[in-house]
């Protein structure tokens, strides 16, 4: 008989925030152990994507209907500490605004109970010719949940 791993666990709701844990590997620091500041970004889009599918939002069904796609329309962020190889870190998400095309997401990265790192980024649904449009109105509602710290309807 084989062993079977447990299913992949992603990210997970806790209240109106989404919680996605995850580990510096030696291939996302720069040669004195401290995490390159591109990567940051990269674990928070992580953080997103998995919020967004634990919420019912299949992007690419979207992509491939030919319905739109979303795009980081502006981003902020703020390093605080550096992160380190081998860390556990914890990237914390929440939803701060909806809008009919758009979505406002704020989200900090932290070790324990230290903020590393905190941004917000506001995230346009565009159509295939690359113009804003309204996000479907069931992912809206789904946001607003959310925001509100409701059982997400899927």
């Amino acid at each position: 008989m084989v062993d079977v791993p447990p299913p992949f666990i992603p990210g997970a709701f806790v209240g109106a925030a989404h919680h996605y844990r995850l580990r510096v590997y030696f291939e996302d620091t720069d040669l004195s152990g401290i995490v390159y500041h591109a990567n940051y970004l990269r674990y928070m889009e992580r953080a997103r994507s998995d919020m967004l599918r634990i919420a019912g939002i299949d992007q690419r069904a979207a992509m491939e209907a030919g319905e739109g796609a979303w795009a980081v329309t502006d981003l902020a962020i703020k390093y605080v500490r550096p992160a380190k190889l081998d860390d556990d870190l914890l990237v914390v998400s929440t939803v701060e605004a909806v809008r009919g095309a758009s979505v406002i997401i704020a989200q900090r990265i932290l070790r324990g109970q230290d903020e590393l790192t905190n941004g917000r980024v506001t995230a346009a649904f565009l159509s295939p010719e690359g113009r804003p449009r309204r996000q479907p109105a069931g992912w809206a509602s789904r946001f607003t949940a959310i925001m509100n710290g409701e059982t997400i309807p899927c």
